[in-house]
């Protein structure tokens, strides 16, 4: 007997989905819970911000709710499943949006800044997918990774982030080919936002010496002269979330603005 549970509108997109998004707590992980939760699933949103991640949880209302969670750790993964299972009865949907930028180039990059981007951006991704994977296994699901156009193209000052993102990409197809192969009905895919007005995104402008010229030149980049909104990532998300996408697997999804196209 299915033990998948309806949102609150008993309809949409994802009705009987119980999903698990990570970095819920603001930017793109938050608009995916909002759309998600709009469109009839179930909400786990996890965080390592306790305090943002609760309120936001509170703000969407009944069918989420909210873990505590550091994406780097083992313990922590398999506590959030566990959790969501428990309340939701399974999960159907993973999405990795949890990552950090760190700015920095080749030779001025530390080995803990390196590491501490790769744990979060890469490992975090990669633990994520094996914990959904173990948990979806009898009943078939989706996973999507939030890679960045940064997993496409090179930037001569952000080699960590480039490399964490990079991997993003190549371990996606890797999860979606072991998945077919094993016949587990999981798809998985890849989405690779350009520049996005997020907290995560203003944060790194207000860190340079001259905020404004920063935002300029990332717009010079953008074929459509603008930052994309959480939202806008968030209806892709949603698309391959869903039933719609059933033959979608392996695949990458650029939403940039045109900023990769030339």
């Amino acid at each position: 007997m299915s033990t998948r549970q309806s949102g609150s509108g008993g309809g949409g997109r994802l009705a009987g989905k119980a999903a698990l998004v990570t970095g819920g707590a603001s930017g793109i992980g938050l608009a995916t819970a909002q759309r998600f939760v709009a469109e009839g699933a179930r909400v786990a949103i996890t965080d390592r911000d306790e305090e943002r991640g609760a309120e936001a949880a509170r703000g969407i209302g009944p069918e989420a709710f909210f873990v505590r969670h550091d994406v780097t750790r083992e313990d922590d993964w398999a506590e959030a499943m566990r959790e969501c299972v428990s309340r939701l009865g399974a999960v159907d949907i993973l999405v990795n949006s949890a990552g950090i930028f760190r700015f920095g180039t080749v030779e001025h990059t530390t080995l803990e800044e390196w590491r501490q981007t790769i744990a979060v951006n890469l490992d975090g991704t990669f633990l994520g997918c094996r914990e959904a994977v173990r948990a979806m296994r009898e009943r078939g699901g989706a996973i999507v990774n939030l890679s960045s156009v940064s997993g496409l193209v090179g930037d001569p000052d952000n080699a960590a982030y480039d490399a964490s993102k990079g991997g993003v990409r190549l371990l996606t197809k890797s999860v979606a080919l072991y998945c077919a192969r094993q016949g587990y009905g999981i798809r998985c895919n890849s989405v690779h936002p350009g520049g996005i007005d997020t907290p995560m995104v203003r944060s790194y402008f207000s860190d340079r010496p001259d905020p404004a010229a920063e935002e300029r030149e990332w717009l010079r980049h953008s074929a459509i002269g603008r930052l994309g909104r959480p939202e806008e990532i968030a209806s892709l998300i949603l698309y391959l979330a869903s039933d719609e996408a059933d033959f979608v697997t392996g695949a990458e999804f650029t939403i940039d603005g045109g900023s990769t196209a030339a």
